[in-house]
């Protein structure tokens, strides 16, 4: 295991690393080979802890162990603390973001301990979940300020390791439950596959290095290629002119182009309509005019209007069609409802609720969930009659107003 790290850092020679060391077998394990290595490769180490506090006393158990670890070596230790609340992608993942951002604060590179084991269940997290080339790649070597020195070595290497010295480790007890995905995979699936291949993390890392190979290599041309021509976007490839049209979602100030932002666009290049215009988060707007694809300066505010039922109801970048229902599936943008008397469609108002499969909010609070800057959050469409709202267009139906009976009414959006 030495040598693959001596191998890794020989890259960052005579640099400043922060090593993130949770106490747990891998960080430890991270820490102490950077220690031996420090010398030699001439790096100033430093270690830091960040206490979620979410284990109670465990935690505190955590931080107090790598403080004194670090103490007994001499290496300058940073700890730091916050309190984590679940966010719109779940706790683990606001867990996540709350110890980057602290690490981050920090001078220097910052060193994690993902293995080739993690990397391996991050890919099987991303297959699960439905993913693309980037998703395949899993995690990256370097990131910025972030490197991971570990990703060609294997947990079973990691236990040798620290065997081999008698470094001391702490177990993190909601490891051992199945609360999150990726526990789940590590304890049932990650065994099956490994009993067909006990080299399945060290392929997969493999493969996840050539994966991304190949999208930097997809990445820059489409670069070289950038184009706001719609004559030319559409004789893309398309795994070139989605790279394209995400990067013009990123230029307009999209922070976080999704699959469905950038599929959107696609649908505002391949429409028939030369003058087809669509809305996208943090109030940026798209429009055709006629060969060129173009950011719109401003948004028409969105006012009140009867909703066409039975019938088509026009918006910008939208339609709204309103049938009796056929079917009993349902989703984000096709549900059936018990219509009531005077259905419209207009901004959200003060009040305004919905219920979701996670309970009732206001669309005020949803619509901040899905960080929907505020000046755009007048311009999403809803739906709502005497009694109350009835959808939301990207959010979803009111599952109190969900009906399957045969009077039943589907409200369908669809993006243009």
């Amino acid at each position: 295991m030495l040598n693959k790290l001596s191998a890794f850092m020989a890259a960052y020679r005579g640099k400043s690393v922060v090593c993130a060391v949770s106490g747990g077998a891998d960080s430890m394990a991270l820490l102490w080979g950077l220690y031996l290595l420090k010398d030699k490769l001439d790096i100033r180490l430093s270690a830091a802890h960040f206490n979620h506090g979410l284990r109670g006393a465990e935690s505190d158990r955590d931080e107090a162990f790598v403080r004194d670890f670090c103490a007994g070596y001499a290496i300058p230790f940073t700890a730091g603390r916050g309190n984590v609340t679940p966010g719109k992608k779940g706790l683990e993942a606001a867990a996540r973001e709350a110890r980057y951002a602290f690490l981050k604060s920090l001078p220097g590179l910052i060193a994690t301990a993902h293995t080739a084991d993690d990397n391996a269940e991050t890919i099987l997290m991303h297959l699960v979940r439905g993913t693309g080339l980037k998703g395949l790649g899993g995690i990256a070597p370097v990131n910025g300020p972030l490197i991971r020195p570990m990703l060609d070595i294997t947990r079973t290497e990691v236990l040798a390791f620290l065997g081999e010295y008698s470094i001391p480790f702490v177990e993190d007890s909601s490891n051992a439950g199945d609360d999150f995905l990726r526990n789940r995979l590590r304890h049932h699936i990650m065994p099956l596959l490994k009993q067909e291949n006990p080299c399945l993390s060290e392929n997969l890392s493999a493969m996840a290095t050539r994966l991304r190979q190949d999208a930097a290599a997809l990445d820059d041309y489409a670069c070289a290629h950038m184009t706001d021509r719609v004559s030319e976007l559409q004789k893309m490839p398309p795994a070139v002119r989605s790279r394209v049209l995400a990067q013009h979602l990123l230029n307009a100030g999209v922070k976080e182009p999704e699959a469905a932002h950038i599929a959107l666009l696609e649908k505002l290049v391949f429409s028939r309509k030369p003058s087809a215009k669509a809305a996208f988060p943090g109030g940026v707007t798209f429009t055709r005019r006629y060969d060129t694809l173009q950011v719109a300066a401003d948004t028409a505010q969105l006012t009140e209007m009867p909703l066409v039922c039975p019938g088509v109801t026009e918006l910008p970048g939208l339609r709204i069609v309103c049938s009796p229902n056929q079917d009993t599936a349902y989703n984000t943008d096709s549900v059936p409802v018990a219509m009531g008397k005077n259905p419209v469609v207009r901004a959200r108002k003060t009040g305004d609720s919905l219920r979701l499969a996670g309970g009732t909010k206001s669309i005020k609070k949803l619509l901040i969930d899905r960080k929907i800057p505020a000046a755009q959050r007048e311009y999403i469409p809803v739906i709502a009659d005497d009694t109350g709202v009835l959808m939301v267009a990207g959010i979803g139906g009111n599952l109190d107003r969900l009906s399957m009976d045969e009077d039943a009414i589907r409200i369908q959006i669809q993006y243009l």
